[in-house]
């Protein structure tokens, strides 16, 4: 996430610096930080923004869960199937997507934000 998508997120908000700063646990500085890109916004930031807009918008209900897009055939040893979380598959460690398999945490989040669970969320 770079720090104009950081910026525009917080106002898709509806929040201040200081705001998000207490939403998400974190100093005022940081987030200066994050939106004068004196630091780089880690990856469970920009997840917990993501979630944020998601859950801001209530697009949960009616959508079709991530192993029913992917017809996967392990979905039982998945964490987005146990928790019944086919939306989230994206926010959550250890999912069984092959798309995903044996990436980095930035890697995987840098993929699902391609594919059309994700994105459908946000539109």
């Amino acid at each position: 996430m770079t720090k104009e998508e950081f910026s525009l997120a917080r106002k898709k908000l509806g929040k201040t610096q200081k705001q998000l700063s207490e939403l998400l646990g974190m100093s005022l500085k940081t987030i200066h930080s994050y939106e004068q890109g004196w630091r780089t916004i880690p990856n469970h930031i920009e997840k917990h923004i993501y979630f944020l807009l998601i859950n801001q918008r209530g697009r949960k209900d009616g959508l079709q869960p991530c192993w029913e897009l992917k017809k996967c055939t392990i979905k039982e040893n998945c964490p987005a199937w146990e928790f019944q979380s086919g939306h989230l598959c994206w926010y959550l460690s250890g999912t069984l997507c092959e798309c995903t398999l044996d990436t980095t945490k930035k890697e995987k989040l840098e993929i699902c934000k391609q594919c059309s669970i994700f994105t459908d969320l946000l539109s």
